[in-house]
Parts: structure tokens; C-alpha cells; sequence
């Protein structure tokens, strides 16, 4: 019996079945490798009991479903963080209905979400006017227009460019920055806001910025870096969004 092109396990044409199931099987092992380790403080993520199990298979199931559906951009490392919020939210929802609809209601917010967040993901457009690099620059313009001195002073005297910690800050849209009941605050507002989600994200990295003035002008690179690595969960979540939406920039 003679095997077609397309149906040999080698083949790596694009119409392959096979080629297509690796490809599959790729992405998964990717995605599984990334919910497990969302949020490991949180039992609600982690752990073996049914619960936690049954939340990251949902979740992996929507990440994956949501790069069959976008071939151009698949899935791309840190969305997990983007999705957690979103399913933690509906599945802790007081309404029964609410939580037994979790998944399919966060995998649409989620859809939602990276529509206006998806180019900061494709590496296709990191240099072009829509990519991450650009999306840094507009950030780096917006200190500049409220802070000449502090954004002198990193950009500068201490060489602490926007990508050694903007890059994760625009990404994973502050996640990694702020507690979990911080970020859904935080997200709360950057999904309600009328003037543009991207846009108030880059006053929030701004407002972050301004209220470590003091210590970002006294410090050197190494401490700035340190700093805007693990940016201090001290500060109030409430200030920084009043502090952004005060900004006049």
C-alpha cells in the first residue's frame, strides 16, 4: 500500500496531517509548561486536589484553542498570565451559572483582550510603529513629557533602558509586578477606562515610575534595575491608578 506525501510522519508539507499534529503537540507541551507554573502560591492554580487540576486543564484548553484560531500568532509565552486573571475571575464568581460558564467567558474576554493587546506579541512587528519596540517608545516619550529629569536620568546617566524592565511591564500587562488582588484592581480600571486600554497601561508604567522618583534620581544602574525588576509591592494599587489618571501628559 503506497503512502502519500502527506500522510508520511516525516513530511513537513503544510497541507501534512502529521505535520500538523507535531505542531499541535509543540504548542501544548509549551502551554502546559507555562499553566503549571501560574501562580504556584495560589491553590486555586496549584496543587493536585480536583479543583486546581480541573482549572488548569480549562485554561490550557482555552490557550490552546485560542492559537488554533490565530495561526499568524499561535500561543505565545506569558499569555497564561494574561488568562489567569480573567478565569479566576468568573470561576470565583458568587453566581453558580457564572462559575460553571468560567471558561468559555474568560477564553472571550480573553479574545477581547488581545485584540488590542496582540501586536506587543508578534515578532513580525517588533520593529515596525505597532510592535513592543514602539510601544516602549511611547512609553519612554510620556515620562519624558512628565518627568524630563527622571526620565534623563535612567535613559542617560544610568543607562537603564526602557526593554530591561518595560518589556515584561507591557507584555504581561504588570502581572508580574503587583499581588494577584492588585491586578485584578488594576485591571478592573485598565478594562473600564474610555480613553484606550493600551494608552492607560503606559500611564500606569508612568505613574509607577513618578512614585519611585526619590529612589530611581539616587540610584545607580544596578539599583534602578533591582528596583524596576521587583518593583515594590508596598505601594498602594489605588495611588498608582489615581496617579495615572492625574497625570497631565
Amino acid at each position: 500500500m503506497s503512502v502519500e506525501e502527506d500522510d508520511h510522519p516525516l513530511s513537513q508539507g503544510d497541507t501534512s496531517v502529521w505535520n500538523a499534529f507535531f505542531k499541535d503537540a509543540e504548542v501544548m507541551e509549551q502551554i502546559e509548561r507555562d499553566v503549571v507554573r501560574t501562580h504556584p502560591d495560589m491553590h486555586f492554580f496549584s496543587g493536585d486536589k480536583t479543583d486546581p487540576v480541573r482549572h488548569r486543564e480549562e485554561m490550557k484548553r482555552a490557550l490552546f484553542i485560542y492559537a488554533k484560531l490565530n495561526p499568524g500568532l499561535t500561543y505565545v509565552q506569558g499569555m497564561n498570565e494574561l488568562f489567569a486573571p480573567l478565569y479566576y475571575t468568573f470561576r470565583t464568581d458568587v453566581d453558580e451559572g457564572a462559575r460553571e460558564n468560567a471558561e468559555a467567558d474568560a477564553f472571550w474576554c480573553f479574545v477581547e483582550l488581545m485584540t488590542e493587546f496582540r501586536d506587543n506579541y508578534c515578532k513580525q512587528l517588533d520593529n515596525s510603529d505597532q510592535g513592543i519596540k514602539a510601544t516602549m517608545q511611547r512609553l519612554s516619550s510620556m515620562l519624558q513629557q512628565c518627568d524630563p529629569e527622571l526620565h534623563s536620568h535612567l535613559m542617560h546617566k544610568t543607562k537603564v533602558d526602557m526593554q530591561f524592565y518595560a518589556f515584561r511591564w507591557i507584555t504581561l500587562l504588570l502581572t508580574q509586578e503587583h499581588t494577584f488582588p492588585d491586578t485584578i484592581r488594576l485591571w478592573d480600571t485598565i478594562l473600564s477606562v474610555s480613553t484606550g486600554r493600551a494608552q492607560f497601561l503606559l500611564r500606569v508604567c508612568t505613574a509607577m515610575l513618578t512614585l519611585a522618583r526619590d529612589e530611581l534620581l539616587s540610584g545607580d544602574f544596578s539599583q534602578n534595575i533591582k528596583l524596576l525588576q521587583r518593583y515594590p509591592r508596598t505601594t498602594d494599587m489605588n495611588v498608582i491608578i489615581n496617579t495615572a489618571l492625574g497625570l497631565r501628559c
